[in-house]
């Protein structure tokens, strides 16, 4: 087969991916689509002489010719894309998060199923130095049977709020809950250990100034106490604390994997640290601590984001799509094992901190018990299901916020096209 053609929607994050492609041996980028004009016009000016057409509606995005499609649009609005893209006959690459509904959930699964087409999800924390390296060794039995892991994802946004939400008063950004965007740090431990999560605990703060002062209504974090399938507890932090961190730690029967802190200042979260016996039961023997940092796979990985996860999230699906079954590609099942945590722990959040089950979406008998279920912040989608974007309820933010909001996303603009 020669390059695989494909088409990105989204053309602000989808850039990162359009980068994948006019580089890689194995994929072109032939269609961007995006809604904002100077989106276009940005990758138009950075794509100058490649053959790429430039569709500013999905409708007359998905008859151009090609063979997959990247979602890059908002984060709350891509199920229903995948749907259509895998039904138009296109495999389909969808960035985070895979559904934001559980009517969506079931539709999302049972259109993979239905078309038979490549669904990937890309979770791109999962490919990042460390956490693949404690995938591959926890595969290999290093620290016998997973106990206990931590997942933390924590990016204050703050500075860079009027980038990523525009001053959009319901961009999703904005009306988001807490425990929604919930796969950086959930995400790495499902794919390192492959285990299913059943049942799940939310918890968020009352302190929620600092979103406040964005123009965001939901609470500043989120954080979720996941039982996996065999008995084991994940403790998964996402949000927008002061000071930025991401950080993984997974315990097992024989020892303890973990990557640093980004303070360590030693490599940063792409340092590994492994304690481990030789089996279990071997606490008698001293400790022999190893650490080091996972060896860039390629060379050719460096130059992109998240510590090259970017570019291998991107290959494995081309991969995939050439034929090659081991390609390490996240699939709808396990994309909704990283996501569904999130639905059910703000549900489990409302209800003053009762545990919820997970829903298991590989059985059909699961599926007709959520298949009318809309409940979300949106109120479009929702209706008479709709949620608060907070458990106080949904705070009513000044319009002088987003107003203030748009005017520096403007400015920087402006400033854009000025280079």
């Amino acid at each position: 087969m020669n390059k695989i053609r494909v088409g990105v929607l989204g053309a602000h994050r989808g850039r990162t991916m359009i980068g994948y492609c006019k580089q890689a041996a194995n994929a072109e980028v032939v269609a961007v689509c995006d809604k904002a004009p100077y989106e276009l016009e940005r990758v138009r000016r950075e794509s100058e002489g490649l053959p790429i057409a430039y569709y500013d509606t999905f409708d007359e995005f998905i008859k151009h010719d090609m063979d997959a499609v990247v979602l890059a649009n908002y984060a709350n609005e891509h199920a229903p894309f995948a749907i259509r893209a895998m039904e138009a006959g296109f495999h389909v690459f969808s960035e985070v998060l895979p559904v934001q509904t559980m009517k969506e959930a079931v539709e999302l699964v049972e259109a993979t199923e239905r078309t038979g087409k490549i669904y990937a999800y890309g979770e791109n924390y999962c490919w990042m130095a460390a956490p693949r390296e404690m995938r591959r060794l926890y595969r290999e039995g290093k620290i016998g049977e997973f106990e206990y892991g931590e997942g933390e994802y924590v990016h204050n946004c703050e500075s860079i709020w009027p980038e990523i939400a525009y001053g959009e008063k319901d961009h999703w950004r904005n009306n988001m809950f807490s425990t929604f965007y919930c796969t950086h740090s959930l995400g790495p431990i499902v794919h390192i250990t492959g285990l299913r999560p059943v049942s799940v605990t939310g918890f968020e703060p009352t302190n929620n100034e600092r979103r406040f002062r964005t123009g965001s209504r939901c609470a500043t974090y989120g954080v979720e106490m996941v039982t996996m399938e065999n008995g084991a507890i994940v403790k998964s932090i996402h949000g927008d604390l002061y000071k930025n961190n991401i950080s993984y730690v997974v315990y097992g029967t024989k020892g303890r994997m973990e990557s640093a802190r980004e303070d360590a200042q030693n490599g940063g979260h792409d340092r590994i640290y492994i304690n481990a016996d030789a089996f279990s039961g071997d606490y008698d023997t001293p400790a022999k601590i190893e650490t080091y940092l996972p060896a860039e796979r390629e060379e050719r990985s460096k130059n992109f984001g998240h510590g090259g996860s970017d570019f291998w999230s991107m290959y494995y699906f081309i991969e995939k799509i050439k034929g090659d079954e081991n390609a390490d590609v996240i699939g709808v099942y396990e994309a909704l094992d990283m996501c569904l945590p999130g639905l059910f722990a703000y549900r489990s959040i409302l209800a003053g901190g009762a545990p919820m089950a997970i829903p298991d979406l590989r059985k059909k008998e699961e599926r007709d018990k959520w298949r009318s279920d809309v409940a979300c912040t949106v109120a479009e989608t929702a209706g008479e299901m709709l949620l608060p974007t907070t458990k106080n309820g949904t705070p009513d933010i000044p319009d002088e916020i987003y107003d203030r909001q748009r005017e520096i996303w403007e400015k920087i603009l402006a400033e854009r096209e000025k280079k």
